[in-house]
């Protein structure tokens, strides 16, 4: 046995809570309003979609089959990192390496 909640409105408390009242239609809630004395109902084209169904799936990074560095996205994540800080810090300090010491210039 399936229950549907039923709601109506005249059509200026429906331009005010649209979406409100789209979402409870798209859930399955019927939604009626009044016009010039006719009444309405908004209704989903089809059956119902859950919140579930409407994820985006979400591309997840392999670290077994070499991570971030056979995807290119660890130099691709490092140039956007650097051109940031050249945009907000200047150019980043080079830094000179010699055998057993690390210097910043």
């Amino acid at each position: 046995m399936m229950y549907t909640i039923r709601m109506e409105v005249p059509i200026t408390q429906f331009r005010r809570n649209i979406f409100s009242m789209a979402n409870q239609a798209l859930e399955g809630g019927e939604v009626w309003f009044t016009h010039k004395g006719r009444r309405l109902k908004v209704v989903p084209e089809g059956k119902p979609i859950s919140r579930l169904s409407r994820i985006t799936p979400m591309e997840v990074i392999n670290y077994a089959e070499g991570g971030l560095e056979n995807t290119g996205l660890l130099e691709e994540m490092t140039r956007a990192w650097e051109a940031d800080w050249d945009r907000d810090f200047g150019p980043a300090p080079k830094l000179e390496t010699t055998p057993n010491r690390t210097s910043v210039k």
